[in-house]
């Protein structure tokens, strides 16, 4: 049997109705036929949507198929014991030319009581801002089921959100139940606990190619969304720290983590001490992954696994870079 390394794998685009092109011009990824690519999963244990290895000896099996083979060699033995054969978090990039939708996702709890297999709680590093992007994250101020219900009957519940202005670097973490919405504009690096449930409050009365407008799931929604007023989720860090990891967002789905790298540098990374896979992704510029073994090129966009099995690894870079790194604990 051929021994665990670092993977890569093939990502998959999807055409939103709000989708744009920055995937294409920015992070020189190509989507294909489709007219946008409003969302890229690089890494995915999703059933229908589980992501295929694309470099070494593993060119071409499913994720969750070498979870099965490896279990905690790959993902970490309290990873497999809690999480088994699905791998148990989602990577994306996520570019908007539109609004998304306002919308919600359950939690654990609520989740489970209609026979979903987990919640969503997710968090967004800004990959970029045009002028002027926002998002929306929470209730401005705190209302009733009933008045939210009303609002959107009447098409009115705009004066309830929070908007927040963004800018390229930012970082938002959004529990599950929270009310929220990306903003036209907004491209970003999500991560997620692995799900795709979502609950659409209001979707701007926008109208597809074939002349309808999208679903909504009002009763479902009114059923998860947390009323209460809360923070904004904006993360506040020091931009400026380079060279050295600075943390993100811990919470119980994931631990996100920055690296600002300066031009040809290096940064030797031990995860004896983690029992976890760890994710690392690029947000900005290209990195070079040196392990014993080998060496993998890392470009903006991209992300690539390392085994729990694999403790140390070198980042190598020839330009400025910043990467996420996201593993569980």
């Amino acid at each position: 049997m051929s021994v665990l390394y670092p993977l890569k794998f093939t990502p998959s685009y999807f055409e939103k109705i709000w989708g744009g092109q920055h995937v294409k011009t920015i992070l020189n990824q190509d989507f294909g036929n489709l007219m946008n690519c409003g969302e890229a999963w690089l890494l995915s244990g999703l059933e229908g949507q589980n992501s295929i290895v694309s470099n070494g000896d593993f060119a071409g099996d499913e994720l969750n198929d070498l979870i099965e083979t490896f279990m905690g060699d790959l993902v970490g033995d309290e990873v497999f014991n809690k999480f088994g054969e699905r791998f148990p978090l989602l990577i994306k990039v996520i570019d908007p030319l539109d609004n998304l939708s306002i919308q919600v996702h359950p939690d654990d709890e609520l989740a489970q009581k209609i026979d979903l297999y987990n919640g969503k709680t997710e968090m967004w590093y800004v990959m970029h801002a045009e002028k002027g992007a926002k998002l929306v994250s929470g209730f401005n101020k705190e209302v009733t089921p009933e008045e939210f219900e009303k609002a959107i009957t009447e098409k009115n519940i705009e004066g309830m959100l929070n908007y927040e202005n963004v800018q390229t670097d930012d970082v938002f973490f959004i529990p599950a139940r929270k009310i929220h919405a990306l903003g036209a504009g907004c491209m970003v690096a999500e991560i997620q606990q692995t799900s795709d449930t979502s609950y659409r409050v209001y979707d701007w009365d926008r109208i597809d190619r074939f002349g309808m407008q999208r679903q909504l799931h009002i009763d479902e929604a009114l059923a998860t969304i947390n009323f209460k007023k809360e923070d904004s989720g904006k993360v506040k860090y020091d931009k400026k720290i380079k060279n050295s990891t600075v943390n993100l967002v811990s919470c119980p789905y994931f631990t996100t983590n920055i690296i600002n790298l300066d031009a040809k540098s290096a940064l030797k990374k031990d995860y004896s001490e983690l029992d976890s896979f760890v994710i690392l992704m690029s947000v900005s510029g290209n990195f070079i992954l040196s392990y014993e073994g080998g060496t993998e090129l890392i470009k903006a966009g991209e992300c690539i696994l390392v085994p729990n099995i694999i403790n140390k690894v070198d980042i190598i870079t020839n330009e400025e870079c910043k990467l996420l790194e996201v593993y569980i604990v």
